[in-house]
């Protein structure tokens, strides 16, 4: 009888002891994922859960929370220890099979239940309606994709060099071979954040605004101008359509291309942001931040704006991180050697959804989707050409774009207020 209890106390102990060992190498490998934007032999230096640099000395205060729903180790009993009953549970499994996978192929939850998982909606349980809710987007998005890591700055700064996963990739999915113009434009600029106010806040809610037809006639205007940062996207316009799109602009991403070539189109209050998918938009942005002349055979497909009526300090770089993350993790878009090739670039819109995810604690989206169903439908909001005009992308694949935003919006990563995804 004692040396049964014996048995079973050293079973007992050698469970605990291996439960104790794999439960810190997990933490352990959680801990450096989140250091993974800093360059081991660089001293660069880690961000915080808002993209913020931390200097020396100032650490950020995290509370850890255990996600049931990732693959976490398991404790196996040692055999000699089990119960008859323990091994006939475990031959019952064995009988049913194997397991049915859990994750798609890029690692996104197959089950994407249309409610929150319990223990997010006990801790958002208490807050009042229209509330801000800290964490809330990365939370939900982990749950989902248990890959995520939300630390990446939203634009580069004078560190940029040292930033290891974008730093082998050339555009559109890294800075490799810019480095001289970026150190140029940023030596001009000389500012890598949000406003003061905007970095102030302890929640910030953010929304994506598309170019879609979907967003005419559905006079959202005060509901998105409430939002603390409201996105626009390369050209469109505001003016004369404020009802529908509202009339604040904080961020306006574009690449040359795509952005306003009339200075009294800009709003005054907003960033300009390059989204830089090849060397010339580098080059193109230096020209307009020591406003020299730029030129029209500098090998962009259409005519770009010749000037930009911002000066040094409201323009920025979004990292590209944020191209090479929505192309190849979220989406699932042909590698290509990490070059741009046929279909294999996102579009902006879902870059900017990427960038949100890492940046803002609530996401929303509003004119995106294009339904092509209804070729009479506006394909844009602020113009008369019709869905049936809209070809097919060589550097796009929008029904895999639409499979990834319908997976956040199904999970309440994002909320799309236009229903168009």
């Amino acid at each position: 009888m004692k040396m049964g209890l014996v048995v079973l106390v050293r079973n007992l102990l050698l469970t605990l002891c291996l439960c104790l060992v794999l439960g810190f190498m997990y933490y352990a490998a959680w801990k450096l994922h989140l250091l993974r934007w800093e360059d081991p032999n660089s001293g660069a230096l880690p961000f915080d859960s808002v993209g913020r640099t931390l200097g020396s000395g100032r650490r950020e205060r995290k509370s850890v929370t255990l996600d049931f729903s990732s693959p976490l180790p398991s404790c196996i009993a040692v055999d000699s220890g089990q119960s008859r009953t323990q091994k006939e549970m475990i031959g019952a499994r064995v009988a049913q099979g194997p397991a049915q996978p859990k994750y798609d192929r890029l690692g996104f939850l197959l089950k994407l239940d249309s409610k929150l998982p319990a223990e997010l909606a006990t801790k958002y349980a208490n807050l009042s309606d229209g509330a801000c809710k800290p964490g809330y987007a990365s939370a939900l998005m982990t749950a989902i994709f248990p890959k995520f890591s939300k630390p990446a700055p939203m634009f580069l700064d004078d560190s940029f060099r040292k930033w290891a996963r974008i730093r082998d990739f050339v555009p559109p999915f890294g800075i490799k071979g810019q480095d001289n113009l970026i150190k140029a434009i940023l030596s001009a600029t000389k500012e890598y954040r949000l406003t003061p106010a905007l970095d102030s806040l302890s929640c910030r809610r953010c929304i994506i605004i598309g170019n879609g037809g979907v967003l005419a006639n559905k006079s959202l205007g005060a509901r998105i101008d409430d939002y603390d940062i409201v996105v626009r996207l390369n050209s469109a316009p505001v003016k004369g359509f404020e009802k529908d799109v509202g009339g604040k602009t904080t961020l306006r991403i574009t690449y040359p291309e795509g952005a306003m070539q009339r200075p009294e189109e800009y709003e005054k209050d907003s960033l300009f942001v390059l989204a830089g998918f090849k060397w010339q938009d580098f080059k193109w942005l230096k020209y307009i931040v020591y406003k020299e002349k730029v030129s029209a055979s500098d090998g962009f497909w259409k005519s770009v704006a010749t000037r930009v009526p911002k000066e040094p300090p409201e323009i920025r770089i979004l990292n590209p991180y944020f191209i090479q993350e929505a192309a190849f993790s979220f989406i699932g878009l042909p590698f290509n050697h990490g070059l741009m090739g046929r279909g294999n670039i996102p579009t902006l819109g879902t870059v900017a959804v990427t960038m949100a995810l890492h940046s803002c604690d609530q996401v929303a989206v509003a004119g995106f989707g294009y339904d092509m169903s209804s070729p009479n439908a506006p394909l844009h909001y602020y113009e008369s050409v019709r869905m049936a005009a809209i070809k097919e992308s060589w550097t796009h694949n929008i029904q895999r774009e639409k499979e990834f935003l319908r997976k956040l919006v199904k999970a309440h990563v994002i909320t799309d207020l236009t229903s168009g995804i």
